[in-house]
């Protein structure tokens, strides 16, 4: 029973995850922990709450392995500012003096972080490190039920690798064919974001959501679409792409894009972030995710090809996006798809530890033809006297329940009449979605829910969807899904006799006003497309989430909830009971619910905020 350790750091979204026998007894985000977003800090506080949950030292690991290979990445930099000399000088005068000063010394930096966690003696541990895709492979292949299966990933870039077709057997990953930088689907998308005013490797799903409000009939879209392909794409038959070059400053810039030559190409300017989004915007979004999906659906015609396999595994950034994962399930090219849920950079922890547990150490792979992410409830949970203490020091004022079923009839109560709830339970979710234990929660009935939220309460664009938890064995009411989605990592249309007709001028209203249009009877989760990105909330994997949406249906009638991350624009998802009350004080949630305790808004004394965090596993 091989113990484990892997390691992202040093770029974004740092993480740890521990996994003894193949087993995944533990797996967090630093970020939830330093309250930095997407931090790429070394995660010393993520790896003291992986060793704790399992009673380790570090001494005590089999090894400790680091999710891709810095030297290869190394590489890859000079090789490029080689081939694109004398363009790119001012990144190259940037970049080098960081690897040479530090990035070289990987080891030494990895050593440096461990001594932060605890003592250990150095000679004896092994450190290792894996391929950046063949971790992305191993998230998604080993934890799924499958034991033959085509596996995809695809992300920006890892060391030279932006995409790849494996095929899983049994314990064994085999890398069949790879597509290299420069040339990437991932940054292709990453390139549209930022030319639409949003952060690169954090707003890619800010432009997913924006998608939907490009109007489909429009002429403009074909016309970008042909743009796109004459002039930045080259698709090719196996989904592999070719990006011109002259257009992106990715490769050796400090920018994505050559904004001088999109300007002329699309005929706007870049947008500023926070600018009013306008209709030309909303179109260019459409035309890229309709390209994304079109290459996508082409590398999974491929992956079949060369595969034979039945079952699909996917992971990389690429693979959060929920719309194209739709159009991939409804294409029906493999009986089933298993889409890693932590599939950015903090899932290459995960999928490190794994790879080294089953290709490097030989140990039989576990495989009760089951879903061994557990729901991604892997982070940490907080006791009775946690919360107490919690209490004590904000002077926060809250009702205990003795029994689940009653607090349950108070929550429900509460959402029915239209208030936010903030809940908190259990065990942490991993990777970028909240899945039930650290989540917001509200009718998805009520019309001006929507806006509310955005605007009051996670203080964000107005534009985002929210998306519907819904009892698994209920969904088929409400949505014409296709398969289960306990990840949210699939969309689906809402059925059409719960649709409201759309007006003959609807998209010649502004933005705003097709968003606030009623469209259903489950106006705050429908997008403008009437799709809804959905949980599929099941008993076995989170009793309790499941028993509080079923006491909602048997007082209203409906089996849903609307379901958004326990956070605010720009913080990480909340991780402790005092992160949890900080978050709450500071919107315009009405209640608030961690484990047993009740806390009303109004009952709550003056709140100032205070920086500290009271986490167990934060430094001093």
């Amino acid at each position: 029973m091989r113990k484990v350790l892997g390691i992202s750091a040093f770029y974004h979204d740092s993480a740890a995850a521990l996994t003894i026998g193949g087993k995944i007894i533990a797996a967090v985000q630093e970020e939830r922990f330093t309250r930095i977003k997407h931090t790429p800090l070394f995660p010393v506080n993520a790896i003291k709450y992986c060793l704790e949950a399992a009673g380790l030292e570090i001494d005590e690991l089999d090894a400790v392995v680091f999710y891709d290979k810095p030297l290869l990445k190394f590489e890859r930099l000079l090789e490029t500012y080689y081939v694109f000399a004398p363009k790119g000088l001012l990144s190259f005068l940037k970049a080098i003096p960081s690897w040479v000063n530090e990035k070289m010394f990987f080891k030494n930096l990895i050593y440096n972080g461990l001594k932060e966690v605890g003592n250990f003696n150095k000679k004896k541990l092994r450190l290792l490190f894996s391929e950046h895709h063949l971790s992305h492979a191993s998230s998604a292949f080993y934890p799924s039920p499958f034991e033959n299966a085509a596996i995809l990933t695809i992300d920006g870039v890892g060391e030279w690798c932006t995409s790849s077709i494996s095929i899983g057997d049994c314990g064994k990953i085999t890398i069949l064919r790879e597509m290299e930088f420069p040339h990437s689907i991932g940054l292709l998308y990453s390139a549209f974001s930022y030319y639409l005013g949003f952060k690169v490797n954090s707003g890619e799903y800010k432009l997913m959501g924006l998608a939907a409000y490009g109007n489909p009939n429009s002429q403009r879209i074909k016309d970008y679409v042909k743009l796109i392909k004459s002039e930045l794409i080259d698709i090719k038959d196996d989904g592999s792409v070719w990006l011109n070059q002259k257009y992106f400053n990715y490769a050796t810039g400090l920018r994505m894009t050559n904004c001088k030559r999109w300007e002329k190409l699309f005929g706007f300017k870049r947008r500023e972030a926070e600018t009013e989004l306008l209709q030309e915007h909303c179109d260019l979004a459409f035309a890229i995710q309709n390209i994304t999906e079109e290459v996508l659906i082409k590398m999974i015609h491929e992956a079949k090809k060369i595969t034979g396999s039945d079952y699909l595994c996917m992971a990389g950034g690429v693979a959060l996006n929920c719309v194209a994962n739709s159009k991939i399930l409804q294409k029906s090219i493999f009986k089933d798809i298993y889409i890693q849920p932590a599939s950015g950079d903090a899932g290459g922890a995960l999928g490190a530890a794994l790879a080294v547990t089953y290709l490097y150490f030989d140990e039989p792979r576990i495989n009760d033809k089951k879903d061994q992410m557990f729901g991604t409830y892997l982070g940490p949970d907080y006791s009775e006297r946690e919360i107490q203490l919690m209490n004590k020091k904000t002077k926060a004022v809250s009702t205990h329940y003795g029994t689940f079923a009653k607090l349950t009839e108070f929550v429900v109560d509460k959402l029915v009449q239209g208030k936010v709830v903030g809940w908190f339970q259990g065990r942490m979710e991993f990777g970028p979605r909240a899945l039930g234990n650290r989540s917001i929660l509200a009718d998805a009935r009520h019309p001006e829910m929507q806006k509310r939220l955005n605007m009051r309460i996670k203080y964000r664009e107005g534009f985002r969807p929210f998306a519907p938890s819904v009892l698994a064995e209920d969904a088929s009411e409400y949505f014409d899904l296709a398969s289960s989605s306990p990840y949210m990592l699939f969309v689906a249309p809402v059925k059409k006799e719960r649709r409201k007709k759309l007006p003959e001028n609807y998209f010649c209203m502004t933005i705003m006003d097709r968003l606030y249009y009623e469209r259903s009877d489950l106006q705050a989760i429908t997008h403008l497309d009437f799709s809804a990105r959905i949980q599929t909330v099941h008993k076995e994997t989170n009793p309790i989430f499941w028993e509080l949406i079923n006491t909602f249906k048997y007082m209203t009638g409906y089996a849903l909830l609307i379901n958004t991350s326990f956070n605010v624009r720009g913080e990480p998802i909340v991780c402790t009971p005092y992160d949890a009350y900080q978050c709450f004080m500071e919107t315009e949630m009405d209640y608030l619910v961690i484990e047993n305790f009740i806390y009303a808004k109004m009952q709550q004394p003056i709140w100032q905020r205070k920086e500290e965090s009271n986490h167990k596993y934060q430094l001093d």
